[in-house]
């Protein structure tokens, strides 16, 4: 009876097993820092590029930055809300990892569909050609499942239809130029308020915590629980955002995190922005955001912290996975230990 017991509990519990229950988790592998006259690659992995102008505006920004631009083949196909066929997206992301001239990958924008190539990846392809993969919102699919299966720190930052403004730009050069060992710090300006109105943070619970940085958007990651596209948590840095989100969907999707474990093996939290996360038709009626990440995360008794720039918004931080990190909850900031970049 023993016996049987022990195996219906390992049936029932294998798919969240995480990735070092089942295999060695890979070596970090850094990619190489941008330099001037670089090339980055872009492609549209999930939805689709609905007009030429958004690519040439990404071109436009890119070469103000002082980098060329490479356009994956099928950066123009369309598929219904797809940006082409799964293998002709797949195959775009394998051409550009692929292409030595090629220094950097980046998608012109997220959608749906990210999560649709994933079986079709080549992860050796990818692990023998290291470079920086960025983006934001659905390419967090792409994010975590490459840094789990090959170990490469990946970046959650702008996309190319992105606001490249003088904010997003300052970090995007100080971790992926730079190479800084930055210190993530949201803006204090006042402007002529009495006080700090925007970009605030929240201290959900005060003090420090170390681990490396793992996370993007909320809605995706949850999608993939259960999947193998997912990095081990144990002492992880868990960072999320999301965007028109109804509050009762962000405590769904942090139950889940929940009751599959993540949230207990986690050493700190930072909860970025969530975009149009109201109430929802229920109105102040109902729970509110602060009201869930109260409920949900105050009892880990870990560090934790709201509010970081991070998430669909116009000043972003770029957010590295898998690099060794300090979060202070009560300083409401992020302090990479270790460079994001060779």
């Amino acid at each position: 009876m023993s016996s049987r017991r022990s195996f219906l509990q390992a049936t029932t519990l294998a798919p969240f097993l995480s990735l070092t229950d089942t295999q060695s988790a890979p070596a970090l592998i850094k990619p190489n820092r941008l330099k001037p006259g670089d090339t980055i690659g872009l492609f549209c992995p999930a939805a689709p590029a609905y007009s030429q102008e958004t690519v040439k505006i990404a071109q436009e920004s890119l070469a103000a930055l002082g980098f060329q631009t490479k356009l994956g083949p099928h950066i123009y196909d369309r598929y219904g809300y797809l940006a082409g066929r799964d293998a002709d997206r797949a195959s775009d992301l394998h051409a550009l990892f692929d292409d030595n001239s090629v220094k950097a990958v980046m998608a012109i924008h997220g959608g749906w569909g990210c999560a649709r190539l994933l079986p079709l990846l080549d992860y050796n392809l990818i692990q023998r050609n290291p470079k920086i993969l960025i983006g934001y919102s659905d390419i967090t699919a792409l994010l975590l499942a490459i840094y789990a299966k090959t170990g490469l720190v990946t970046m959650h930052g702008p996309v190319g239809s992105a606001t490249f403004n003088a904010y997003t730009v300052d970090w995007f050069k100080r971790v992926l130029i730079e190479g800084e060992l930055v210190t993530m710090r949201n803006p204090t300006e006042k402007g002529d308020n009495l006080t700090q109105v925007e970009n605030r943070i929240t201290t959900i619970h005060p003090g420090l915590a170390r681990g490396r940085l793992v996370g993007g958007n909320l809605t995706v990651l949850s999608h993939l629980v259960g999947s193998s596209y997912l990095p081990d948590w144990k002492n992880t840095i868990l960072f999320v955002e999301d965007t028109h989100e109804d509050v009762y969907r962000m405590d769904r999707m942090l139950t889940h995190l929940k009751l599959v474990g993540i949230l207990d093996q986690i050493s700190g939290f930072v909860f970025g922005k969530c975009s149009e996360c109201g109430p929802g038709s229920g109105g102040y009626g109902s729970l509110t955001l602060d009201d869930v990440l109260t409920e949900h995360i105050i009892p880990l008794n870990k560090p934790a912290y709201s509010g970081a720039m991070i998430g669909h918004i116009r000043d972003k931080f770029t957010v590295p996975l898998g690099i060794d990190t300090e979060i202070d909850a009560t300083a409401g900031t992020i302090r990479l230990l270790e460079s994001a970049v060779s």
